[in-house]
């Protein structure tokens, strides 16, 4: 059983269901989660590892089909890990997403040699935060550059603080982009639409996210939109308004 949060009243007939990035949980939706319920009906669902929920050594694969069972039948938004763990769900046959959201997500590193390497950065990182305890590593997580121009309320670092250690830690080993294998080949038998979105000063993720809708082919739109990695955080108005209309073109709303 995976820890949920509904986001506004419940009486919209399409339901939206969000999952977050690493280090977050089901609270860290803000203003984005809350202009989305002006048109869904939103639930947020703490990832494996994070927030209410256990399961924190569960892969990528069993991630996703926890967070759609959690879900139910709906359009589905993932940020980061969220998001990768998402497009292992949405690849699976049995689980049906009407919709899919991206927002800065990673198909998987595609050399060996660099999978490698961050399957060793990844590995440092769990470490510390067992040695140095959640709030203190959050707070060094987030001064990485993707996140240091951030204010601490646009990132909910105190929100990020209800995490238990050792549910990151064991996220991050069973999750991390070090762990995943590439799922570029099998992007084109996605077939329900897909949104890809990527701040515009988030260069990597522009790139990715380019590339991800042109290995999916006509049923998946890329939106830039202003800001970094965390775009709907950063810009939350027009990251909600993309996503209700479905990138302007995206059908199957």
């Amino acid at each position: 059983m995976l820890g949920s949060q509904r986001l506004g009243p419940s009486n919209k007939s399409d339901r939206l269901v969000l999952a977050h990035g690493f280090t977050q949980n089901a609270r860290c939706w803000g203003r984005f989660g809350e202009l989305c319920s002006d048109n869904f009906d939103v639930l947020a669902i703490d990832a494996p590892g994070h927030g209410l929920s256990g399961h924190g050594n569960a892969d990528l694969t069993e991630a996703g089909r926890l967070i759609v069972e959690a879900g139910g039948l709906g359009h589905y938004v993932g940020y980061s890990m969220g998001g990768r763990m998402l497009l292992h769900a949405a690849l699976e046959s049995r689980i049906e997403i009407r919709s899919l959201v991206l927002i800065g997500a990673n198909p998987g590193i595609e050399s060996a040699d660099e999978r490698a390497q961050r399957r060793a950065t990844d590995e440092r990182w769990a470490a510390h935060i067992m040695e140095v305890g959640g709030p203190t590593f959050i707070n060094d997580w987030l001064d990485q550059p993707m996140f240091a121009h951030m204010s601490d309320e646009q990132t909910f670092k105190a929100t990020r603080y209800e995490n238990a250690a050792d549910g990151m830690a064991a996220s991050l080993r069973s999750c991390g982009v070090g762990v995943q294998e590439p799922l570029w080949d099998r992007l084109s038998s996605l077939r329900m639409p897909v949104l890809v979105i990527a701040g515009t000063k988030d260069e990597k993720y522009t790139m990715i996210g380019e590339r991800m809708v042109a290995a999916i082919g006509s049923n998946a739109r890329f939106v830039n939109i202003e800001g970094g990695h965390a775009v709907h955080l950063e810009n939350p108005v027009v990251t909600a308004a993309v996503v209700a209309s479905g990138g302007s073109q995206l059908s199957g709303w």
